[in-house]
Formats: C-alpha cells, structure tokens, sequence
C-alpha cells in the first residue's frame, strides 16, 4: 500500500466519523489516488490533479470542476501532514453546478406512478414499489432512508416509524397517518405471502428477498415516470423520486400558509420531520413553487402593513 493510499483511507475515516458520506467522491479520489500511482508521484500537484480532472475527454467542464474540487478538499488535508503537497487554487475549473429545479408531482402525478407501479409484471414487485411511492410522497422521507429501514424500525402500536443514522449520521422519527401505518401493515402481509423467507431484516425487500437497491430503485422510478407520461418540463426540471420529497415539504407550506397559520414559527417542525439540519436548509422550498413563493409574499405584505 502507498503512502498516499494510506492517507486517503485516513481522511475518508476521518469524514465520514464527522458525518459525510463520500460516495461518489471516495470513489473519484481513490481513482486519483491510483494515478498518482501509476504516475509515481509520492504527493498531490496541480499539474497532475488537472490532468486527472479533465481525464474524461469531451465531458462538461462543470463535470471537471467537480473532480478537481474532490481533489482540492483532499489536498487541503494532505497539506497539514506533508507541505509539499500543491492545492489547486478555487479558479481552476471552478464548478458552476446548478441546483436541478424540483419537479413538483400533482396528486394525479403521484396516483399515475403508483397505478404504473401495480402494472409491474411481478406481483411482489409491483406491490413493493407501489408501496415505496406511496410511502415517499406521504413523508417526504429520502429515497435511500426509506429502503435502509427495516422491520423492526417500525412502531404499530405508536403508529411511527425510526429513520436511523441518515444524512449527517442523524436520526429522527416520523409519525404516520393510519392509513400510511395501514398500508404499511397491507405490504408485510402480501411480503409475508410472496417472499416468506427474506435474506435481510429490511422492511421492502426485491425479489430476490434481499434490499433494495438504490440505483435500482432509481432505474424502475423512471421506467414508471415513462409509463405514467411524466416527462421532463425542461433541461434541468426532470421526474426524480427526490422530488417526491419536494412536493411533500411544498404541499405542507402550502397547506399551512392557506391555513393562515405563523408558517415562520413551524418552520422548524417541518426541518425536524424532514432531517434537515437548520430551518434555513428547509426555507430552500419557498422559490420552488410560484404559489407558495406568493402566499409568503403575502403574508410579509400583511405583516408590514400591521407595523407601526
């Protein structure tokens, strides 16, 4: 093992006991790990990230940006243990990612994904994915805390269900309607039937009785959107299932401005249940929707007008 592959299982440690999980950027520095390697280069220099960074002949240069910030984080600890060690400066490809405009499901979208969902050739999965759908738009829980949750996670009596180590290694418990607790409860029994002797103590299992998989999930998410005819509304406003998450967090502002209810106050209600860290992270929802952007507009106006 290199010195340098070393450090790299340190740091990825080091990040991800602080709460980040460095998928796709524990695999992008392992690969550039390997070419200094190969390069036989003992520490980081700009000439060598650069060269990695825009590896990918014809790719986005937004794509080269995100390679090189993954390398610039990493050089930045590598720095404090070897001085040697070249940060590439923030203007080198800087990356202009842009934040994906939500697209935001109406209630016949949701029943559509659903109903495409029960269309499944296979009994259990159409039951299973119909379930995840369903489960997903009425929490607004993210895609991979609803398929690492398991059995046991959940509390019938108390109608609630534990998402455990999440986003930032956090948990949280999220109450449920009892019809969602009822749905639930409908899905182990047609489980029980169709995949009685599952490989893992997951609540939604495939069909080969193990859990699921989220690249999977992603891929039968948008053959359903195909089916259900939700396409995109532009480049950048494409059917996600992490839009499901959107539309929850913007239909209960929604609900709760037409309600005349201190939305600002129960700002931090919604963060909780959602796992966000800070209510600023949940204000985010405010622009994703001209309505809601208008009913806070509104209130602010009202709220003016009452000052002295």
């Amino acid at each position: 093992m290199s010195s340098l592959t070393a450090a790299l299982a340190e740091y990825l440690t080091i990040r991800r006991k602080l709460g980040f999980k460095l998928g796709r950027q524990g695999q992008l520095l392992q690969d550039f790990v390997a070419y200094l390697d190969e390069h036989d280069a003992t520490t980081v220099t700009i000439e060598l990230a650069m060269a990695w960074a825009q590896k990918p002949t014809g790719a986005r240069r937004s794509w080269w940006g995100a390679r090189l910030s993954a390398v610039r984080v990493f050089a930045k600890h590598l720095q404090t243990i070897d001085p040697a060690t070249e940060v590439p400066p923030a203007d080198l490809l800087p990356a202009r990612s842009q934040r994906a405009t939500p697209y935001l499901y109406s209630a016949s979208d949701i029943d559509a994904l659903m109903s495409a969902a029960r269309g499944l050739t296979a009994e259990h999965r159409a039951v299973t994915y119909a379930t995840l759908i369903g489960l997903l738009a009425v929490t607004g829980m993210r895609v991979g805390e609803a398929i690492r949750l398991d059995l046991d996670d959940i509390d019938w009596s108390e109608g609630s269900l534990t998402i455990r180590k999440s986003k930032f290694g956090k948990s949280r418990e999220v109450v449920l309607h009892p019809t969602t607790v009822e749905a639930l409860r409908t899905y182990v029994r047609h489980r029980q039937q169709l995949r009685p002797r599952p490989r893992t103590p997951s609540f939604f299992v495939s069909m080969a009785g193990t859990r699921l998989i989220y690249n999977n999930v992603h891929f039968t998410f948008h053959e359903l959107a195909g089916q259900a005819a939700i396409g995109p509304r532009s480049s950048r406003c494409r059917p996600r299932p992490h839009d499901l998450r959107h539309t929850f967090a913007v239909n209960t502002l929604l609900a709760w401005y037409r309600a005349g209810l201190d939305v600002p106050s129960r700002m931090h209600l919604l963060s909780t249940y959602l796992g966000h860290l800070d209510p600023s992270d949940t204000y985010w929802y405010l622009s994703a929707t001209p309505e809601l952007l208008g009913l806070a507009g509104q209130r602010l106006e009202r709220t003016l007008g009452e000052l002295p």
